[in-house]
């Protein structure tokens, strides 16, 4: 799958951290019913691999990529591919994630802070570079910043991406955005507050669109 062509009319990934094994088919129809087209499962969520899993089952007949973030360790990458994940997404640079993901042709997204973990990521084998936090560091303005000196690397900006603030990440550069708790929020998915969670994830697709 060429991701970022895949992702071009909705440039949006969304990350589900604590999602509660039996939501994946909730959590599917409400991604599918606001426009999502693609979902990140935390390998740090309880029974990843079975929701990764689960979650594909109902999000392909959909047309929805289905991931996995927070893959740290050579044994998170290992569990991800054997899940099915279709793209997998880090919070940091590390060399081992980045040239086994590029190997086995799964897209990688690895997260970075700096202009010089930028480069390294994207020199590793990096389809996008992940910027995390980047609410700390300058929001969209950094974001700008790095887009000076890196034209040629596809950037997600991740950290406090809001309604509000989405289509200024998209203007100062970033290829694609990412959100987590502030819509798939655990304790909304573990209270089945699925109309809640569509009504935040309708709000911040339509301020990209």
């Amino acid at each position: 799958m060429e991701l970022l062509e895949f992702l071009k009319p909705m440039p949006v990934v969304g990350i589900l951290r604590d999602i509660p094994q039996g939501a994946e088919e909730a959590c599917v129809k409400a991604a599918a019913k606001c426009g999502l087209k693609a979902i990140e499962v935390t390998m740090n969520t309880a029974a990843a691999e079975e929701i990764i899993a689960a979650i594909k089952t109902h999000a392909k007949p959909l047309g929805i990529a289905v991931g996995a973030g927070t893959v740290r360790h050579g044994h998170d990458l290992e569990k991800a591919i054997g899940a099915g994940a279709e793209f997998i997404v880090t919070p940091n640079t590390r060399n081992e994630i980045i040239r086994l993901s590029a190997t086995a042709r799964i897209p990688i997204i690895p997260g970075a802070l700096t202009p010089t973990e930028v480069q390294k990521a994207f020199d590793l084998g990096a389809t996008a570079v992940k910027i995390f936090p980047v609410n700390c560091v300058g929001g969209p303005e950094y974001i700008k910043a790095l887009r000076g000196p890196f034209r040629d690397i596809p950037l997600m900006a991740c950290g406090g991406v809001n309604a509000e603030n989405a289509q200024a990440y998209l203007k100062a550069g970033s290829n694609l955005v990412s959100f987590g708790a502030s819509i798939f929020n655990p304790t909304l998915m573990k209270e089945n507050k699925w109309d809640e969670i569509e009504t935040r994830l309708a709000k911040l697709l339509a301020a990209v669109k």
